[in-house]
């Protein structure tokens, strides 16, 4: 009957009317500490029984959601529970259902905050990077074209093709955007999308943009979903969903037509909207391009004002593994949440917060999908954001909503606040802060109000998460390094330089070593549960 914003809007509604009644209705068992012991017995139990899986990865996926820090996962978490009408608190993502995880550090080479594409760097090649470098090394520095051409780092992606492995990337951001594009191009400015971006005497020396990079330099990469049409299409052509709208390369090329040539005799498809994607066969298709907007793909709250339909990121995951899964060598697949980033940058927290629960959604397809014994999912971030949540708000206060004016927090301006906050984006007012008494805060649109003014609100440079499971997911443990990720990938399935040594160390099984006798573990969990009670 109603759409998804409007959904969103009643449900944030109807929570804030009766937040109180529905603390009190979801709390009258967790008073009692019985509950809680139980609960910590249970997880308890759980990772008791956890062994590490030791067996070679024959698949990897890796999920980015870009933006995605802590506070972030804990935010969407808690709106993805209020959705469904609990309070939130106690909800989990699929993400936080994955046994092992990590923290890693997000700082690129010479910033102490970093950017995607240096960060995509990291966790995909192995290093780390400058500042708006992609797929470079350490000694290539922004606009260095000519160190860039000695300066290259092999990513993850490119390891499996060379092991015979497909390959895909799925993402709702331009598909030559920072986190994609590290999987095969190579840029001394992550800019260098288009032709028309790069310096001519870049350009004379040999670097190319990095559209170009993916059709010419990449025909093997299997699946290629996301956005970012314009960025293949010359001046002269028109978009086949904006008439007004027109590509943006000068050199006259038409990238997706050549796409499209690259692949004769193949079973291969290009697509620009939802209808031609959904009537794909994958049993018929092993090469698959879809391009469904000139720049970046809608969020999710926005897709049903896209007249010509764009899939969800769940359905394109979906679409990719039964591509990739029919080869017996197993593949690499990279699926994107780019939206959260672009959200929190316009300090419009219900576009980011939705976004992550969509790219949840794509979590929930793999984990589904796929056999864990065969298969490392691996799911983190890039960076943060300078967004937070707080002020004391009661258990089941509306996420996106006001925090209760109860007296707990001393005011000086004596006005109401959201519940969510970001520290500096364009939510900021010269004239002092909004007054929000009968502001809709809940709305798609809202901009959060920001503590310094910025046209765009800013990365974060804390932690961020890991979530694994699978084949040595559980070398996740503790804090590492960004370029760990891709480390461990690498080792997981046997790719680059550990090609020969992860099978060597493999021998003795890890999971024979870390066992625990019958005996050890009844005991263990009997003094254990004893202690708690």
């Amino acid at each position: 009957m109603f759409g998804a914003p409007v959904k969103f809007v009643l449900v944030v509604a109807a929570c804030w009317s009766s937040w109180a009644a529905i603390c009190s209705s979801q709390t009258d068992e967790e008073k009692q500490p019985q509950y809680w012991n139980d609960q910590a017995w249970r997880d308890i139990q759980g990772v008791l029984n956890l062994r590490p899986k030791t067996g070679v990865a024959k698949n990897l996926v890796l999920f980015l959601g870009d933006g995605m820090g802590v506070s972030t996962v804990t935010a969407g978490r808690i709106l993805k529970g209020q959705l469904a009408g609990r309070t939130g608190e106690e909800e989990l993502l699929e993400m936080d259902k994955l046994p092992y995880s990590a923290l890693v550090k997000t700082y690129n080479v010479d910033r102490q905050t970093g950017d995607s594409a240096a960060t995509a760097t990291a966790y995909l090649g192995g290093v780390k990077a400058n500042y708006e470098t992609l797929g470079v090394d350490g000694t290539v520095t922004y606009e260095d074209c000519a160190a860039s051409l000695t300066g290259k780092v092999k990513s993850v992606l490119r390891h499996a093709h060379d092991a015979g492995k497909s390959t895909g990337i799925v993402v709702t951001s331009r598909i030559t955007h920072a986190t994609p594009a590290a999987t095969y191009a190579y840029a001394a400015n992550r800019a260098w999308e288009h032709d028309g971006k790069v310096p001519t005497e870049a350009q004379s020396l040999g670097c190319t943009d990095i559209a170009l990079q993916l059709v010419e330099d990449n025909p093997y990469i299997n699946v290629i979903l996301g956005g970012g049409r314009a960025y293949f299409t010359n001046t002269n052509q028109t978009d086949p969903e904006y008439p007004d709208q027109k590509g943006f390369r000068t050199d006259g090329r038409d990238l997706i037509q050549e796409w499209t040539d690259g692949k004769a005799g193949s079973a291969a498809q290009y697509v620009w909207r939802k209808a031609e994607f959904d009537q794909v066969d994958p049993a018929e298709t092993d090469y698959l391009m879809g391009l469904f907007e000139p720049s970046h793909m809608q969020y999710s709250l926005d897709t049903e004002n896209d007249t010509a339909g764009e899939p969800t990121i769940a359905a394109m995951t979906t679409k990719a593994l039964q591509i990739l899964t029919k080869n017996p060598k197993g593949f690499f697949l990279l699926v994107e949440g780019s939206k959260i980033d672009l959200g929190h940058h316009d300090s419009k927290a219900a576009h980011a917060l939705h976004d992550v629960i969509a790219f949840d959604d794509a979590i929930a397809v793999a984990t589904g999908m796929l056999d864990l014994d065969e298969t490392l999912i691996t799911v983190t971030a890039d960076h943060s954001h300078m967004f937070g949540f707080g002020g004391y708000a009661p258990r089941g206060t509306p996420i996106l909503g006001l925090v209760p004016d109860d007296g707990e927090n001393i005011v000086l301006d004596n006005m109401r606040f959201t519940n969510i906050l970001y520290g500096n984006g364009p939510g900021f007012r010269q004239e002092g802060r909004q007054n929000l008494t009968g502001v809709n805060t809940a709305d798609k649109d809202y901009i959060q109000q920001s503590a310094v003014p910025m046209k765009w609100e800013s990365h974060g440079g804390e932690d961020v998460s890991v979530f694994a499971d699978g084949p040595m997911a559980h070398l996740f443990r503790g804090l590492h390094e960004q370029v760990y990720v891709a480390h461990v990938m690498k080792y997981a399935a046997c790719l680059g330089e550990y090609a020969e040594k992860c099978q060597t160390s493999r021998t003795a099984s890890a999971a024979d070593k870390h066992s625990w006798s019958g005996f050890t573990l009844v005991s263990t969990l009997l003094l254990i549960k004893a202690i708690i009670n």
